[in-house]
């Protein structure tokens, strides 16, 4: 009797089994068609983390909204009723993973880590889910008895999502995070208004710093076009770390991360021409502020405080450019890729303060026309230009040197047959704050108070000719002169606020053509200043030799 009951209780276990493998055929169904249905439109998600924060889509795919959702309902419907032994199931293909899991009222929370479940091939880059215990509190609530099933999707694509996905890239250059949509779902309940958040945490292989992220959810029937849209309504986006993005969301459905560019992006073709100019240009002007340099040293004159003014304000230039063609030529993160930023970051802060320098020396001349002499002036002025910059790196340095190191800029890539995002790096400022402050910040004031000083002297020149007929020569020099101090109070760095919309693509040519050529025009200014002066003083040796002659 023994023997037959040991058979009988195998036959059972046996039954049983193959009654789950056969129940959980059906989720496999649904997940395979899906599949095929990627396939037939030629649509993949990138086969693992690149060396680039870069996601390719079609612009063109035959995409069928409805047939998704069907699809997707499908596997919902199949995975809430299918039955299995133990409390969990675990079903994956290439690019969709299921978990299936049995609760009772007595639950107390659940985190799924990627790093403990079954590996999905097309799954690279970690990821998990944490649930509170409040999850069943309302479902135990209206049903007390009974067993609640919590289902969850992974699809490591982004193909079932693509129409909101597409009109995204077309209308701002956003894109789903590592193509990865992650669901979850409590029976047929609609979960919301969670007291303690779901946490989904996404994490990439490279620093998502360029990018601003957003926590967003599959927000159904919110579209006419689409089965539905991405919303960022009920969750709330952190990042621990630079390549980790924390969701803490209120309720239960599908959650993706949306990155947008922080941003304009370069587009691709025009980064080489860009890059020519810049280097053509910081390379003329490292020669013309070498040569200014080694003039007003070979003149061997002591030179009054303007000439002084110059030639520190030739030095800084000296170094921005110096230390501009240098940063990307640096390997990756590491001691060197920091003091080089550091480096680079005190040249930018030393030529604005000196540039401020031209504007607040200017003021003098032409408010305090007599009486401007300062005890140790420039002895003062070296303080502010060199000492100040100086101060600010190395106390940012010594409060966090992480501020310094690879900073990634987007390149917009438009290719035959997509539409992609790549990442260029120099060694520059890190921090977002620091860049606004004590880059963008700093250098508004430094042009917003040379502009004033700018309109100031053009409106000292004007009243000055008011009053007389102006002769064409002397019209024409004057012109020179406003063009000339334009270009030494720095005024063209303001059009680094021009940098959106339509303004992008003239500003970036701009921009590039005029700072690049910054030491060069400075060489010009330093030519013609010193051509007039030695007119000057020609014109006074004639008039002294003619009043001798008359003697």
């Amino acid at each position: 009797m023994d023997g037959w009951r040991a058979f009988f209780l195998c036959l059972c276990l046996s039954t049983a089994h193959s009654e789950t493998v056969e129940a959980s055929q059906e989720p496999l169904h649904w997940m395979k068609k899906l599949e095929d249905m990627a396939k037939e439109n030629n649509v993949t998600s990138p086969a693992g983390p690149r060396k680039t924060a870069r996601t390719v889509i079609p612009k063109e795919v035959s995409v069928e909204p409805e047939l998704n959702k069907r699809f997707i309902r499908s596997l919902e419907h199949s995975l809430l009723n299918t039955s299995f032994g133990g409390k969990n199931l675990t079903l994956q293909t290439h690019s969709i993973q299921t978990l299936a899991f049995k609760l009772g009222c007595d639950f107390t929370g659940l985190t799924l880590n990627s790093a403990v479940l079954e590996p999905v091939p097309q799954a690279r880059v970690p990821h998990a889910m944490q649930f509170p215990a409040e999850l069943t509190q309302d479902a135990c609530r209206a049903r007390r008895h009974g067993e609640l099933r919590l289902i969850c999707i992974y699809f490591f694509t982004g193909y079932f999502f693509q129409p909101a996905l597409l009109l995204s890239f077309q209308n701002n250059n956003s894109s789903l995070l590592n193509n990865y949509v992650l669901g979850a779902q409590l029976g047929q309940r609609h979960v919301k208004n969670l007291r303690e958040p779901v946490n989904i945490s996404f994490w990439h292989n490279r620093s998502l710093e360029g990018y601003t992220v957003t926590c967003v959810f599959w927000k159904e029937e919110a579209s006419k076009d689409h089965w539905g849209v991405w919303s960022p309504e009920g969750c709330r986006t952190e990042q621990p770390s630079p390549s980790q993005v924390l969701c803490r969301c209120n309720h239960l459905t599908y959650f993706a991360v949306l990155m947008q560019l922080s941003s304009a992006p370069v587009p691709a073709n025009l980064l080489a021409p860009l890059t020519y100019i810049s280097l053509v240009g910081c390379s003329i002007s490292i020669v013309a502020s070498l040569l200014t340099i080694l003039l007003h040293f070979q003149a061997r004159k002591q030179g009054d405080s303007i000439t002084h003014i110059h030639m520190n304000l030739h030095a800084s230039v000296l170094l921005l450019n110096v230390a501009f063609l240098l940063s990307p030529v640096l390997p990756g993160p590491g001691p060197a890729c920091t003091a080089m930023g550091a480096v680079l970051h005190f040249a930018l802060l030393s030529c604005l303060t000196w540039m401020a320098i031209e504007g607040f020396n200017l003021y003098l001349l032409l408010v305090r026309v007599y009486n401007i002499y300062i005890r140790r002036y420039m002895l003062k002025l070296c303080a502010v230009g060199w000492g100040v910059p100086a101060l600010l790196v190395l106390l940012l340095l010594v409060v966090r040197s992480s501020v310094y190191g690879v900073h990634t800029i987007p390149v917009f890539d438009s290719q035959g047959n997509g539409t992609g995002f790549q990442n260029n790096s120099i060694c520059w400022v890190r921090s977002p704050w620091v860049h606004n402050i004590l880059v963008m910040g700093y250098g508004g004031l430094t042009s917003l108070f040379n502009l004033v000083v700018l309109a100031w002297a053009l409106r000292a020149v004007r009243r000055l000719r008011a009053q007389e007929k102006v002769p064409g020569p002397r019209a024409c020099r004057d012109s020179v002169t406003v063009l000339g101090l334009t270009m030494l109070l720095g005024t063209t760095w303001a059009l680094a606020f021009f940098s959106f919309g339509v303004f992008l693509l003239p500003q970036l040519f701009l921009f590039t053509i005029f700072n690049s050529l910054y030491g060069f025009f400075l060489f010009l200014w330093f030519c013609s200043q010193r051509c007039r002066s030695e007119a000057v003083v020609e014109a006074e040796m004639e008039a002294f030799s003619s009043s001798q002659t008359m003697l």
